[in-house]
Order: structure tokens, then sequence, then C-alpha cells
């Protein structure tokens, strides 16, 4: 996933909010969004390669996602997979300080990453990118692609300021989600420049959705989650010229705890 747009305990109606596209190659095997037979409590999608996932939320109230954070000066191949990172999380027991605190010491066993991990109260950041140490997020909107969380690329900003106006003037459905990141426009080569993006890809990769023949955005996701917990999860799937293959909606309430 390249690109996660969300707001954090911002509004009162809906405690998370989150637009995000994913970005692969459309040779990768992939599996759409469902319910996990194994782990019937785990909605999200699955990579058919490493078994991982990008994005995922549990009818108990857990939430992930990863993205690669890219580096051209780190580009050798890392031991274990990042879809390990949220799968792992989504399966598990632990709380988001101690799962990204324990995580923290083994850290290098993946390439660059960021990730997210929530429990419906609270949402931590962790990248290992740097030497930053897992945090607690405060509430607010938030942007997050293949650099740290808020790097102000065009895109971040963009849908940043998109979910801000959302927010504002309502009302939440999925399609005004989608709309936050789905933008295919590419972003003004000065803006690229200052922020010191000016590789042969930044101009096809600086849009919100990527549309190329062999990779670009493969699915957006809109997620929210309502103060009694009922939860909503759209997935649109695209083909490598952009256009609509498939859409599913999945809705559930989350357990009482």
């Amino acid at each position: 996933m390249c690109l996660l747009v969300f707001a954090h305990q911002v509004s009162r109606d809906f405690p998370l909010l989150i637009a995000a596209n994913r970005d692969e190659f459309h040779a990768r095997a992939t599996a759409e969004s469902g319910f996990w037979a194994e782990v019937p409590d785990l909605l999200a999608g699955r990579d058919l390669e490493q078994g991982g996932t990008w994005m995922g939320v549990t009818r108990g109230g857990r939430f992930a996602a990863v993205t690669n954070y890219r580096d051209p000066a780190r580009t050798a191949a890392a031991p274990r997979s990042r879809g390990e990172l949220p799968l792992a999380y989504l399966t598990g027991t632990r709380d988001p300080q101690s799962y990204l605190d324990e995580l923290a010491q083994r850290a290098h066993d993946y390439a660059g990453f960021n990730l997210l991990v929530g429990d419906g109260s609270h949402l931590w950041y962790f990248t290992n990118s740097d030497a930053l140490e897992p945090r607690c997020l405060p509430p607010g909107i938030y942007g997050l692609s293949n650099a740290r969380l808020d790097t102000p690329w065009p895109k971040v900003a963009l849908g940043k300021a998109r979910l801000k106006t959302l927010l504002e003037t309502g009302p939440i459905s999925h399609d005004a989600l989608a709309a936050v990141v789905k933008d295919r426009e590419l972003a003004d080569p000065r803006d690229l420049k200052a922020l010191q993006l000016e590789g042969s890809m930044e101009p096809i990769l600086s849009a919100q959705f990527i549309v190329t023949e062999g990779y670009g955005t493969r699915s957006s996701t809109t997620l929210s989650i309502d103060a009694g917990g009922a939860t909503s999860w759209r997935e649109q799937s695209f083909d490598n010229r952009g256009a609509l293959r498939s859409e599913q909606l999945l809705e559930f309430q989350q357990d009482a705890t």
C-alpha cells in the first residue's frame, strides 16, 4: 500500500476513517479482501506470494496497515516480508505499544517500512527508516505514503486537505472517502524538485492513483468505524488501465469488550 490518509479520533461519530490505495506490480498474485477461513475474525487482503497483508481489521477492534519506505540507499533484499508485520499484530494479543517495542528490537530483518497498529482507542506509528521510537498518535488527520508519516509529498498533502474538507462538510460515505485518494493528476515538477524527488519515475509515482501497464494502484480501500463499533469496509480493485474490475462491501459490528 502506498498511500493512506486517515482521521484518528477527530470525528465524534467516526473515531477512525481511512482512505487508502495499494500500489503494486499487476503481476503479483493477490487475493481480494475478505474474512480469512483460518482466522475468522480477520478482514484483510492477502499477498499470495508471501502470505501477509497490507491492511486489515478484526472483529475485536484491532487495525493495522503497512507501507514500504522508499530509500535508494537501501535496496538489498531483506530476510523477512513486510506483510508479516500487520498480520502478526492483527492475529496476536499484544497491545500496540508492547508489539511495536518488541518489533523495534528486530526491525532490521525487514526492508524499510511504515507501520500503523491500533486497538480501537489508540493508534501507534513506527518506522524502521530512522532511530525514532514507536509513538502513540494524538487525535488528528494524517497522511502516509512511502516516506515518514506526514512527509509533505503532494499526494499526501492533497489527501489530507480533502479529508479535512470532508470532515467539515460531510456526509461521510465510501464514495466520499474514495475521492480523497482518487486523483490521477501528476504533481507539479517544481514541487517534486523541492522535495528532492527527481528520479525518472517520480512524476508517474506522484499521482495519488497510479496507472501504468506493469505497476499501479491495484485497489482502493475505504474504512469507517463509528463510535458504536460498526465497521464498514469497501475495496475496489482495478486493472492495469485503471478501470474498475470488482467491488466488495463488508460490514460488521465489532465485539463488545
